[in-house]
């Protein structure tokens, strides 16, 4: 890290899932922990259904609102039947972030080996948006902020990060 100043970002939380609630939403709760211990700013947190159109609805609201930088969701990316927050999120995007996914699945061999090849997680931007889509789970959440959102949304990291991109009037990498 440089000595730069640190710039908070505001971040929406979407939590994807037939069954959690707010009592019940760990995985959710874990992210707005860690975004928030890292001095980022919580603009919204929601659960919906695995719906693809609902996600969708959702993520679409956010990313046209200029006060949310960051989407973080979480859950709907495996291979059940319901899980379609990739399908949803996808046509949203104006870029891919490729490596987000590769990054994540490597970091997650080390945690749950061949498993991981059955996450679909994904990256991307979209009017000035960065949207991580995360798996549902409490640790998978916990990997993917400790081991790469914890310092790609830190405008001090070098030699590039996502966090300078989505501040006004940066439009760099780092």
């Amino acid at each position: 890290m440089s000595e730069a100043t640190f710039v908070p970002l505001e971040i929406a939380v979407l939590t994807v899932s037939d069954t959690r609630t707010e009592e019940t939403d760990r995985s959710g709760d874990a992210l707005v922990d860690r975004l928030e211990r890292d001095g980022h700013t919580l603009v919204e947190k929601r659960i919906v259904a695995d719906d693809v159109y609902r996600i969708r609805a959702v993520v679409a609201q956010w990313i046209a609102d200029e006060g949310v930088q960051v989407i973080i969701t979480t859950g709907g990316t495996g291979f059940t039947g319901r899980d379609s927050t990739p399908e949803a999120i996808e046509v949203l995007l104006d870029k891919h972030i490729e490596g987000f996914g590769e990054l994540f699945r490597h970091l997650s061999w080390q945690e749950i080996g061949s498993s991981t090849v059955q996450s679909r997680c994904l990256g991307g931007l979209a009017n000035a948006t960065v949207v991580f889509c995360l798996p549902g789970s409490t640790g998978a959440c916990r990997t993917a902020w400790d081991g790469i959102l914890h310092e790609q949304l830190d405008s001090r990291h070098k030699p590039c990060n996502f966090a300078n991109l989505v501040i006004p009037g940066s439009g760099q990498h780092g």
